[in-house]
């Protein structure tokens, strides 16, 4: 195994390893550089959906958002980051999945709406574009460290609410409506995630937080904007070009993340699993009761 930096301030590329047949000790080692440096790149690899359901779980819980609509007997379905339908055409420019698709290029961590949110994502590409279609990582990790501290102190003791529907009403309000996008109650987290392995500290902030806790709307919102601007500054970003076989893993309490646009009449396909934090990755001192 050897690794190449994907940027001086975070991330990691990991040569010769196969995720496919990974076994435990070789993710303890894996494990240890997701702590470290929030991002691993892995490419030309082999991952059938049972082997992505299998490296998920050395992870954690794997997510399930749909569990309460399937059957009892139906089985967990790698879910897909996609504009294919089932025909194979591609949803059109302002199809309600084709704007769900947008708004994922809003900066944001995954599943800060959830009761649970996620520890981590591990995307892999089934099917790329030409052109554009780029995911991005930004380390609320690094910008964090390197805020000002009249910036930090604003939120260091208080936290976001978060909610789906949020981010969806800044691409559409019709979108914003479904009803998937109301399934959970507004969640309060903390502002500062610490990682309790390296003690290492990170904003923790989304498109889906709409407000402050103890602000009001309207400070609260700049606040907002003001945090995630700072670090989604371009020395806190990576920009991968996804290619046939890539696999991305990153610490979504370390790390924001959206995607680029692409022309929508070229199929892209991702296939995606966020696995739930536990007590052990600090999810419990995040739970901010007022």
């Amino acid at each position: 195994m050897r690794m190449t930096p994907l940027t001086d301030r975070f991330g990691v590329e990991i040569h010769g390893v196969d995720l496919s047949t990974l076994e435990h000790t070789g993710y303890t080692h894996i494990r240890a550089l997701f702590e470290e440096h929030s991002a691993l790149l892995f490419r030309g690899q082999d991952l059938s959906d049972t082997a992505h359901i299998r490296l998920a779980n050395f992870f954690g819980p794997i997510e399930d958002r749909l569990a309460d609509e399937r059957d009892k007997d139906e089985a967990f379905t790698v879910p897909q980051v996609s504009n294919v339908r089932e025909d194979g055409s591609t949803t059109d420019e302002m199809d309600l999945h084709t704007l769900h698709l947008k708004a994922n290029m809003l900066w944001h961590a995954d599943s800060t709406f959830l009761p649970v949110p996620a520890l981590t994502n591990i995307l892999t590409a089934r099917v790329v574009t030409m052109t554009g279609g780029a995911t991005e990582l930004a380390s609320s990790r690094a910008g964090w460290a390197d805020m000002p501290e009249h910036l930090k102190a604003k939120v260091q003791d208080t936290g976001f609410w978060h909610r789906y529907a949020h981010s969806r009403a800044r691409i559409s309000p019709d979108l914003a409506a479904l009803p998937m996008f109301h399934k959970w109650p507004d969640q309060l987290w903390r502002a500062v995630w610490r990682n309790p392995v390296n003690g290492r500290e990170a904003l923790y902030i989304a498109s889906h937080a709409y407000a402050v806790e103890g602000m009001d709307a309207e400070t609260g919102a700049a606040l907002i904007d003001e945090l995630t601007a700072f670090v989604t500054q371009p020395q806190y970003v990576y920009s991968h070009q996804w290619q046939v076989g890539d696999v991305l893993i990153w610490d979504q309490r370390a790390v924001l993340h959206r995607g680029t646009a692409w022309n929508h009449k070229e199929p892209r396909v991702l296939s995606s699993i966020c696995v739930s934090a536990t007590p052990d990755d600090g999810v419990d001192a995040m739970r901010l009761i007022v």
